[in-house]
């Protein structure tokens, strides 16, 4: 015999579970744990044992139950049971269970009544049960005996509270029939961490044992000492029916004989009992079930909506449709187009932050890079000298001329623009190589369609290399047409006569176009990686580097500064990145080989990526820092021509190396404003129109649409999972939404006056009269109550010294009784609350006014229902 509520959930429960898996997902209900407390031999373990209708437990007199047992039901198609501290044992005999309890027990807490707050975890599965978590807890004691400590009493509060503080846990306050309730430790424990009531429910058990003459029939009602969700009385087994292997059906079958014959428990029936029990308590978990609905609702209805848009694309989708593909293969060009124009022109949606794509790539090719790449092909100046000295000499011939020849200047300076090649067609390597780059991320939407989005890329990609080749054609043009004349008219030359004047000085800064005195050329945070561990180790300072000088500083407020370089014979040099280091590094080091830094030669520079060291080198380069250079050839050659070198001749090359100097700063700049226009034009707009106008052709030319259009096993795959989620979370809400309809919450029981759980001494209230009501209900005469000679029709008290304060007044019989109601929470409707007495001034025994008939007594009637408590 099981529990026939738990198991009509149990479908319930499944359905949910089942539609949750569908999609993927698990369905979190959190069913409450239900917890018994109760005093010593309350009859807990019975209790909980008649709940899950199996019979487990060990039983017997005095402290039987002296850990706290777990109990986890899970569902399951097999029945079995299972413990924590022996995983790996199956016990499918319920008998076993119960002997490994006990022997568990005393392994623990020794043969002579000991207690332990280690739990002992019991699991079991079985097709009848929800995946719920009962507690067996110890009973409440007050002496110690055999080994229990002194303090058992507060031990085993103490280990009751760990338990049922829990907001989700159902207490079940068990209270044996033939103890004063108002003593009992279990409702006030249950009171403590429960003071609302509201997961609170008594039971009363031994009602079987109560005294003759004596019932818990005002208790039971709920009016004697009243709790928010009531008290249900439940009749167990006996010791005696336990050792003679009474099972659970027969001893619920006895149970309800007893309700149904007992005189003053006959009329609530219905309500007493452990099928009562069970039933109030599975209400329980419909209600949290129930509760949990509205969240579940909004989760699924949200993922819904969220496919709807794609889905509804789905829905009538055929593969092979010759409409379908001409309409997909359209889009995806277009959107392709739009992507691509994206990336390079910046957009708002999608926006990567945490690295460079796209357009400012080639913009940082553009501004950082290719001027990087210039700088770099800086002439040394010693080579510069010993050329144009070589250049004038050669020029005279056999004469010594006595002016300076300007065929010199031509010839050194086609020279040097002869250099700009090899750093311009660089540039558009960069460009070409980023172009690919974006190419290949558009294409990444088009992976649905492998064959489309390797037609895609290819096409574009051998549009883009024919587009670089004659992008580096123009640009090889634009070097050819600058060499092809020298214009010294230009508005920026410095022309012959200044050129004579200009010192070296002015001339290192003439190189540095658009620059001031103090400008600021770049900021950022580096680190200086070679100071010793004993001066405080590698760290991070702020720097700015201006035209004249590196400076470093605290931080970026520039407040406190730590130390200012003069640039002056400084040069960059590459270091290897350190073994266990993953910074990239580079060092700043004095040409005349004095200190940088304190006692440091050199100073190593480190950044997180390599490309914020070509930055930093390009800005060093714009003030004048260059790299280090081979030199030791180059300085012999210098100082053979240098000390053989004679005035006349030193003015005439300081002259043309001015010459040189502003005319090469002219074409930098010239070609620095003219590679990124001549770069975007032809290169990239091109592409650009050539997507957008051209791609499509191209792919129709290129291979039949059918063969273009045929889908990834993915693709399929995904839209087919789509589909079946979508089916899956619409089924899913229509079972909650059957849920929802096909089971009922029962209301929270009103409060009631429950303060003799904090007043009560340790004693029964005394039975007190109250003092005599003198106003009426109006328009109704008071009704005389006297004894009622015979058993009564209706339920009343039993005996006349009740301990209640007054005599309960009948209820109305029929269909309105108090005992219709099958709300298993509800407490019965209270007594009105200024019920007629017999007034003052007429003596005991005088005869009621005109009954309706001598065996029925006289209904009072509330005038109004205001007046109901």
């Amino acid at each position: 015999m099981g529990n026939r509520g738990m198991e009509e959930l149990i479908p319930l429960v499944n359905k949910l579970q089942d539609a949750f898996s569908s999609i993927g997902q698990s369905c979190h209900l959190d069913l409450p744990q239900i917890a018994v407390v109760g005093g010593q031999s309350a009859g807990k373990s019975s209790v909980l044992e008649n709940f899950v209708g199996r019979d487990f437990l060990p039983r017997g007199s005095g402290i039987v139950t002296r850990r706290p047992l777990i109990l986890q039901l899970i569902f399951s198609k097999t029945e079995y049971a299972e413990f924590l501290h022996c995983k790996s044992k199956k016990f499918t005999d319920f008998d076993e269970v119960r002997q490994e309890i006990e022997a568990e027990t005393d392994r623990v807490t020794g043969t002579n009544k000991g207690i332990s707050p280690v739990p002992i975890n019991l699991r079991v599965y079985s097709p009848h049960v929800l995946n719920l978590t009962l507690i067996d807890l110890p009973g409440i004691t007050k002496v110690p005996v055999g080994d229990q400590p002194p303090d058992i009493e507060y031990q085993i509060k103490d280990m009751i509270l760990q338990f049922i503080s829990r907001e989700s846990s159902l207490i079940l306050a068990v209270t044996p029939a033939n103890m004063d309730l108002a003593n009992s430790d279990a409702l006030k424990l249950a009171k403590e961490v429960d003071p609302q009531g509201l997961r609170t429910i008594g039971v009363i058990t031994k009602l079987d044992l109560m005294d003759e003459g004596t019932d818990a029939r005002d208790v039971l009602e709920n009016k004697l000492l009243p709790l928010r969700r009531g008290y249900i009385g439940v009749v167990n087994r006996s010791q005696k029916d336990i050792e003679g292997k009474k099972d659970i059906r027969a001893a619920l079958a006895a149970e309800r004989k007893f309700f149904l014959s007992h005189p003053a428990y006959r009329h609530m029936a219905d309500r007493m009992g452990t099928p009562h029990l069970q039933k109030t308590l599975n209400q329980q978990l419909t209600n949290h079930i129930r509760e949990s609905l509205p969240t579940l609702r909004s989760k699924l209805q949200s993922q819904l909506l969220s496919l709807e848009k794609e889905v509804e694309e789905y829905k009538n989708f055929r593969p092979d449709d010759p409409t379908r593909k001409t309409k997909a293969l359209l889009q995806m060009v277009q959107q392709f187009g739009v992507d691509f124009e994206k990336r390079i022109e910046g957009s708002g949606d999608q926006v990567d932050t945490l690295e460079l794509s796209g357009g400012a790539r080639i913009n940082r090719i553009f501004h950082e890079r290719f001027p990087f790449e210039l700088v770099k092909m800086e002439f040394d100046e010693k080579d510069l000298r010993r050329e144009i000295s070589y250049a004038i000499k050669n020029i005279h011939g056999v004469r010594t001329g006595l002016f300076t020849p300007d065929m010199a200047f031509e010839a050194i300076v086609k020279k040097q623009l002869v250099k700009l090649k090899e750093p311009s067609l660089k540039c558009v390597d960069l460009v070409v190589s980023e172009l690919a780059t974006v190419i290949k991320k558009c294409a990444e939407k088009l992976s649905s369609y492998p064959r489309l989005r390797e037609e895609t890329e290819r096409i574009v990609t051998t549009y883009i290399r024919e587009r670089e080749g004659r992008t580096k054609d123009q640009i090889l043009l634009l070097i050819d047409i600058e060499q092809s004349y020298i214009n010294t008219n230009h508005e920026d030359f410095i022309g012959f006569a200044n050129a004579q004047q200009r010192s070296t000085q002015l001339n290192k800064k003439r190189a540095i176009p658009n620059q001031g005195e103090i400008l600021v050329i770049r900021r950022g945070w580096l680190t200086i990686n070679n100071i010793s561990l004993m001066k405080g180790g590698s760290k991070e300072y702020w720097f700015v580097l201006t035209a004249e000088s590196l400076s470093w500083y605290k931080d970026e407020e520039e407040k406190e500064k730590k130390y200012m370089l003069p640039l002056d014979n400084l040069k960059i040099r590459d270091v290897e990145k350190g073994f266990m280091s993953n910074k990239h590094v580079f060092a700043i080091f004095n040409t005349e080989q004095r200190n940088v830094y304190k006692d440091l030669r050199q100073i190593e520079l480190a950044c997180d990526s390599q490309e914020d060291v070509d930055s930093w080198k390009a800005s060093f380069l714009r003030a004048g820092v260059y790299p280090e250079k081979d030199q030791a050839e180059n300085e012999d050659g210098a100082q053979e021509n240098t000390f053989s070198m004679d005035p006349q001749l030193e003015r005439q090359v300081e002259t043309i190396r001015n010459l040189v100097d502003s005319y090469v700063a002219i074409i930098n700049k010239s070609i620095r404003d003219l590679m990124p226009k001549t770069i975007m034009h032809l290169m990239i707009n091109n592409t650009k129109a050539f997507i957008h106008h051209e791609l499509l052709a191209y792919l129709y030319s290129s291979a039949d649409q059918s063969s273009l259009m045929e889908e990834s096993a993915e693709q399929a795959q995904r839209r087919d999972d789509m589909l079946r989620m979508y089916h899956a979370l619409k089924e899913a809400l229509n079972i909650i939404g059957d849920i929802s309809t096909s089971t009922v919450s029962t209301p929270v029981p009103p409060p009631v006056d429950d303060t003799w759980l904090q007043n009560t001494s340790g004693h029964s209230p005394t039975p007190q009269r109250r003092p005599v009501s003198s106003v009426h209900p109006p328009g109704r005469p008071p009704a005389v109550r006297g004894p009622t000679p015979g058993p009564p029709l209706i339920p009343m008290p039993v005996g006349a010294t009740s301990s209640f304060s007054a005599p309960p007044i009948p209820s109305r019989p029929g269909p309105q009784s108090v005992f219709a109601n099958n709300d298993p929470f509800s407490a019965p409707p209270q007594i009105p609350s200024r019920p007629a007495r017999i007034p003052p001034g007429i003596p005991p025994g005088v005869p009621r006014r005109a009954p309706a008939a001598p065996s029925r007594p006289t209904i009072i009637r509330p005038a109004e229902p205001s007046l109901l408590d």
